[in-house]
């Protein structure tokens, strides 16, 4: 629970309000890997699609009766004119029949409306505020993107590094769901100001999801 919101965390990096049903997701990133081409660092074109499939899969798992995406959808502001067609409808077919929220970030500060959906800088959702940025100030409740945590661990004898919600009693902060995201260590001081009571973790890995305490955590 956060707040009077009940939380299930998906393997997916997306997180689900049964009583709501809503899915949230954070930091899809899209056309990261053309925004990178189009200053001369090559990577596969295929980022928009892998995180439209991974959404995909999600939102069929789940059904949801609304989707809300935390901030960092798209990865500037040229993403929409580069997406492709294919990629376009794809997103635009998720859409039909639910209600569809982009909570816009420091990436995607306006997104429009040929995206589809609605967009709003926060949502209140119960006592709770959905962001995209975590608020240091938030004497509240709020589930926020943006950080894209990772967890480290050792098992087995080696060290294990995978994306990771961060859930506290006042705030749970999403893993980036982009194929191109990446992770910041949730030993990273960035982190230190939003759970100075504790925190867990809650780390994606091979199947099931792994509930990890902070002193277990390893830094980079």
């Amino acid at each position: 629970m956060l707040g009077r919101l009940a939380l299930v965390p998906d393997l997916s990096g997306a997180l689900w309000l049964p009583e709501e049903r809503t899915l949230v997701v954070a930091d899809l990133h899209l056309e990261k890997g053309s925004s990178y081409a189009a200053r001369g660092i090559f990577l596969p074109p295929y980022d928009s699609a892998a995180t439209i499939a991974a959404l995909t899969a999600a939102i069929l798992r789940h059904a949801p009766a609304r989707v809300i995406a935390l901030g960092d959808s798209f990865h500037d502001r040229g993403a929409e004119e580069r997406i492709s067609a294919a990629d376009l409808r794809a997103l635009r077919l998720l859409q039909k029949g639910r209600d569809w929220l982009w909570i816009t970030g420091n990436h995607d500060p306006a997104i429009s409306r040929a995206m589809g959906g609605e967009s709003a800088a926060t949502l209140d959702l119960r006592d709770v505020t959905l962001r995209h940025e975590p608020d240091t100030a938030e004497t509240g409740c709020e589930i926020a993107g943006h950080l894209h945590p990772a967890a480290k661990i050792r098992m087995r004898g080696r060290a294990l590094r995978r994306r990771s919600f961060a859930l506290s009693e006042q705030r749970c902060i999403l893993p980036a769901m982009g194929a191109y995201a990446g992770g910041l260590n949730l030993r990273d001081a960035a982190f230190r100001p939003l759970f100075r009571a504790g925190m867990t973790a809650h780390m994606l890995g091979d199947g099931r999801l792994f509930r990890i305490d902070r002193q277990l955590l390893l830094a980079d």
